[in-house]
């Protein structure tokens, strides 16, 4: 088990089933740890309110009440909805270090944390439009 999402709830398919699921630019940014670029995003400058969930399997993200404009260009949150929604692996490409963040249920790549940003948390969750789908308030 791991952050609190037991085996059962965990969605694993292959490499064949995503593709077959994922636009080819999702998949290239979820699957294969792509990044979009800088504001090309549709949630980039999103102010609508709603849940913000993964495009792979649908699990529940971030909340809109923790959206900020970082200025960075991608949407980005001081905090998920739970932190047993994301999970954290060291990421050591592009001559960096940085934190990367999956989803837990899933592992589909949705972006990265930086100890850059506002209070209460000071964290920017700065995470990849493509990876989201919003479903907004009634």
């Amino acid at each position: 088990m791991e952050w609190g999402i037991s085996m059962i709830d965990r969605i694993q398919k292959s490499d064949a089933e995503w593709r077959e699921i994922l636009s080819p630019e999702q998949y290239q940014v979820c699957r294969c740890d792509n990044t979009e670029a800088p504001h090309t995003g549709k949630y980039t400058h999103c102010k609508e309110t709603g849940i913000y969930t993964c495009a792979c399997c649908g699990q529940e993200l971030f909340d809109s009440s923790a959206k900020y404009d970082s200025g960075s260009g991608w949407p980005s949150y001081w905090q998920p909805i739970d932190a047993s929604k994301v999970s954290e692996k060291t990421d050591y490409t592009n001559s960096t270090t940085r934190t990367e963040v999956l989803c837990s249920r899933c592992d589909a790549h949705l972006g990265h944390v930086f100890s850059d940003g506002p209070k209460p948390t000071g964290l920017r969750y700065c995470i990849n439009s493509i990876a989201l789908e919003l479903k907004e308030r009634g």
